[in-house]
């Protein structure tokens, strides 16, 4: 499996960040994690089916939403333009990093070759703390194509909980 292991530290890259509202600027991981720990996911690219479903679902999953205690952020191959489009179109409340050289990919180990030739970021998760240490993750890991697995959101939402040492969200039942 790759990946950067749980309580590994990341490097502090920079990449240009698309946000909701529509701004670009070049965002370190550092400034993100200031505030609040940082669930960075890395997807395939912007508005292919299933990225489409994984980011619509972390849209609608109330306790990303609310964004209290984690910045969820996503990170894909995808540019700036076409990370504005599928922000708007999706109305997405979540930044987006356009990591077209994939960079960002790389310094987490998840850079993988579909079918042993186009280059892309395998789908996952890690959740960074102040000091850009991995203290949670989720690794794609379907036996043909890796970037073709969802994460698992009810699975995530308890391992960043206990991660953070959070109280869990109350369920409703659900």
């Amino acid at each position: 499996m790759t990946g950067l292991a749980v309580g590994t530290s990341a490097d502090d890259v920079e990449a240009p960040l698309v946000t909701p509202s529509g701004d670009v600027t070049d965002r370190c991981l550092s400034e993100l994690a200031e505030e609040n720990p940082v669930l960075l996911c890395f997807y395939t690219a912007d508005f292919s089916p299933d990225c489409t479903d994984e980011w619509c679902a972390f849209r609608d999953f109330d306790w990303f939403a609310a964004g209290q205690d984690v910045t969820v952020v996503g990170a894909s191959k995808s540019g700036v333009g076409m990370h504005q489009r599928f922000i708007d179109r999706y109305d997405l409340t979540f930044p987006l990093y356009a990591d077209t050289d994939l960079e960002l990919a790389s310094a987490f180990d998840v850079v993988y070759r579909t079918f042993g030739v186009s280059k892309r970021s395998r789908r996952s998760c890690f959740l960074l703390d102040e000091d850009l240490t991995v203290r949670y993750r989720w690794i794609g890991d379907h036996w043909l194509d890796p970037t073709r697995d969802v994460p698992p959101l009810t699975e995530v939402h308890e391992g960043i909980t206990e991660a953070l040492e959070l109280e869990p969200a109350e369920s409703f039942g659900f």
